[in-house]
């Protein structure tokens, strides 16, 4: 019953993308990298479509802002044609830009990349005057344009540099800038990407404050016409490198895959870096990345990679997410440590006691040795605390809780506890030292009475007897161990027994039985699938709603399918009658409206305990402008479209809305706020519904054009063209003046030479 209703859900959410508003133009399939240290300036990247006219780049949370510097969308022949013209006169002696351009160009400046080291960027090479790759010493062609390469012409960048004079100017410094930036759009241009989805790119920069909050934020791309869907970005503690960004990934052609793959100088495969620290990298297809480091004998060392956590889900392969593998090398080249996921967390983790003073080396692939842009990963380590477990997994509303932490590096740390006036619900905690957080780890706060599970319990002539409702807070002790709780029912009396344990970070593989007084089984369940849990792809946790057949004692039996135990087995056993309730979730997680339009958004509800009832839908709180009549989801049913209009021409920045369902449950109102989220594809198939942390709404004008920040000059006589033939009609060149005319606007020209480009067409229009 549940993979049906899985595989309803998928087919809901496929009609409703299918319907549904085109606000879902606007995407960003990566960001590099994906996050940076408190007090420090850094570039990044994201990758997407329908980003034209890009306004801003936000992070939510406090602490952090964003500049936008550059956007490259993806253009034809033709206007890379003219831009090569372009930079072939900007490189000759003598030429110059006006003043407007030269002020223009100090925008355009990318700050200092976080490393790598400084020794990479002195990798010799040639390097090609067309687009700007460098070449290896011996190539004769441009990898990237195919133009002829000359050693005599084309210096290493070490060499440029030290030959290079101060510039005389700063007409000369922005014309140096103009020339990079045509180059760097020529570098990142393919014509054939792997996924043409990722092919625009936004160039932005980033500056994160000393006092920021650290851990997972989100980042979207604003533009004129809509909002994008939201990334994960981090918060780190510490000192990061990142190696140079991937350009976009070129498609790969059966029998011919190596013709794609990224060609890049052995020495960036590996990186020397000082622990601790937050590596940032991009994984190619078949690459592996190494990274060099200096240990001492006794260091406790925490390794953990974010990969799948930073893009969950990826649609076109299996398993359908970045499967991230680490590896420990000693000195001698030996490999010491080895993690592909950590438990159930496909992202891996190693902790590693050093035996040694020495030189070790970590490495990191992709399982399938799959890669591209998107496959982006963080690498954080150091003698860091890290939470492997707590217990018990929650606790009361209001009521303290002694938590037990395992884990590494924890001597000194202390886990700090949900506020009192926590509200009911899933909370992350982390332990301090001091110095720095540790990972987050999922907490649950619930109104029910709670008990800790007493040994032995191991069948029903030892049982626990327990009174209802109650939360029983447990774990496998031993391998195949068994945890039996008494209850006393009556017929037709209907109880739940639900265990939270895999959502809540356990690796328990939970199964829960219900038997009567003669060991006869009433019900069963192993797996119950929780739509809720979005980024969850494993549903191991137990669910069961039973109702009793006579008056008498019954057993709730708990205990692991693969009979495995330990501390980290913990659970949370719910055993209680029906508590009908609903969670809300509302797709996509942004509203984008026309001028004086609307847009509707789905609304999904997850029902609990049996919950049939109604819902009504609607915002709360809407700014002026923003109305909507509501909707009600129906009685049994698990969606429904909600409707925003609006009475305004345009928003300068979005706003963050809510939607609220209430039901009636007996005599009691219950309202559940709607968690904003995504429709994921993974692997081809399945569909998932990944959290947001905000729902902001823009309206935009549709006819929207950038408005003209140049004015060019008048066209000089001396470049008109004389005695010319005139065989163009006006209709024929319009296209080719909006090129000009655009890339102009877009700061890739110079007043000249669009003028004279412009007056050689003109010069050839039939009058």
């Amino acid at each position: 019953m549940d993979k049906l209703r899985f595989a309803i859900l998928g087919t809901a959410l496929w009609v409703a993308v299918a319907n549904g508003a085109w606000a879902q133009n606007q995407h960003v399939g990566f960001v590099y990298p994906a996050g940076g240290q408190q007090g420090t300036t850094f570039p990044i990247r994201l990758g997407g479509q329908g980003l034209v006219h890009p306004s801003d780049v936000i992070v939510s949370g406090d602490g952090v802002s964003v500049r936008l510097v550059d956007y490259y969308r993806v253009m034809n022949n033709q206007e890379l044609a003219l831009l090569r013209q372009q930079l072939n006169e900007l490189q000759k002696d003598g030429s110059t830009v006006d003043d407007a351009m030269a002020a223009r160009m100090a925008w355009f400046e990318f700050p200092e990349p976080i490393g790598p080291p400084a020794e990479i960027d002195e990798v010799e090479g040639l390097l090609c005057e067309a687009c700007g790759v460098l070449n290896p010493l011996d190539a004769t062609v441009c990898s990237e344009c195919h133009a002829e390469l000359d050693p005599a012409q084309a210096p290493t960048p070490g060499e440029t540099e030290a030959s290079e004079e101060p510039a005389e100017s700063e007409n000369e410094i922005a014309r140096q800038n103009l020339i990079e930036r045509i180059q760097r759009l020529f570098a990142e241009d393919e014509r054939f990407p792997a996924v043409r989805s990722q092919a625009e790119l936004v160039f932005a920069e980033v500056t994160v404050e000393p006092d920021a909050k650290p851990g997972r934020r989100e980042i979207r791309v604003i533009t004129k016409r809509g909002i994008s869907n939201a990334l994960s970005f981090y918060v780190g503690q510490l000192p990061e490198v990142a190696r140079k960004p991937m350009k976009t990934m070129q498609f790969p052609v059966l029998g011919r895959e190596h013709l794609a793959q990224r060609n890049r100088p052995s020495e960036e495969e590996e990186l020397r870096v000082t622990v601790p620290c937050t590596m940032n990298g991009q994984m190619a297809a078949g690459e592996v990345n190494r990274y060099r480091f200096q240990a001492t004998a006794g260091q406790r060392l925490v390794m953990f990679a974010k990969a799948r956590d930073l893009i969950p889900y990826v649609a076109d392969g299996v398993p359908g997410w970045f499967q991230a593998v680490l590896r420990l090398h000693d000195a001698d080249g030996n490999e010491v440590a080895y993690n592909d996921d950590f438990r159930f967390n496909p992202d891996p983790l190693i902790y590693y006691e050093v035996p040694t003073d020495g030189e070790y080396v970590l490495t990191i692939n992709e399982a399938l040795f799959r890669g591209r842009e998107s496959f982006v990963y963080r690498i954080t380590i150091g003698e860091l605390p890290y939470v492997s477990s707590i217990f018990p997994l929650g606790g009361r509303v209001g009521e303290s809780v002694a938590i037990e932490m395992d884990g590494w590096n924890l001597e000194q740390a202390t886990l700090a506890m949900p506020p009192e006036d926590a509200a009911p619900g899933r909370h992350l905690l982390a332990a301090d030292n001091g110095q720095h957080l540790s990972n987050f780890v999922p907490f649950m706060l619930g109104t029910l009475p709670e008990t800790m599970e007493q040994e032995p319990n191991d069948d029903p002539s030892t049982a626990q007897k327990v009174t209802l409702p109650i939360v029983i807070n447990g774990r496998a002790d031993h391998p195949g161990d068994w945890d039996v709780f008494e209850v006393e029912g009556k017929a037709g009396e209907t109880i739940v027994a639900e265990v939270h344990a895999r959502r809540l970070g356990s690796p328990m593989d939970s199964f829960v039985k219900v038997t009567d007084a003669d060991g006869k089984i009433i019900a069963l369940n192993d797996d119950h699938y929780d739509a809720a849990s979005g980024l969850n792809t494993d549903h191991a946790d137990s669910y069961l709603m039973v109702e009793l057949p006579a008056d008498g004692t019954y057993f709730v039996h708990i205990g692991d399918t693969r009979r495995q135990a330990g501390n980290e087995y913990a659970y949370r056993l719910r055993i209680s009658h029906p508590q009908p309730d609903f969670e809300l979730r509302v797709i996509p997680s942004r509203i984008v409206m026309r001028s004086k339009g609307s847009a509707t958004v789905t609304v999904f509800a997850i029902r609990r305990d049996g919950f049939t009832g109604p819902i009504a839908l609607n915002f709360e709180d809407l700014p002026e402008g923003l109305e909507s009549p509501g909707a009600t989801l129906p009685a049994n049913q698990d969606s429904v479209k909600l409707t925003l209009r609006t009475s305004l021409a345009d928003m300068d920045e979005p706003v963050d809305l809510t939607v609220a369902g209430t039901a009636k449950v007996g005599d009691q109102e219950i309202v559940r706020q709607a968690v904003p989220a995504e429709d994921s594809m993974q692997a081809f198939l399945w569909r998932h519904l990944m959290p947001a942390k905000t729902l902001p709404a823009l309206v935009f004008d549709a006819s929207y054009q950038p408005p003209e920040e140049r004015v060019r000059p008048p066209i000089n006589d001396e470049d008109r063209p004389q005695d010319v033939e005139r065989t163009l009609t006006r209709a024929s060149v319009e296209g080719r003046l909006r090129q000009i005319e655009r890339l102009y606007q877009d700061w890739f020209l110079t007043d000249d030479f669009a003028n004279r480009e412009i007056a050689s067409i003109e010069a050839r229009v039939i009058q």
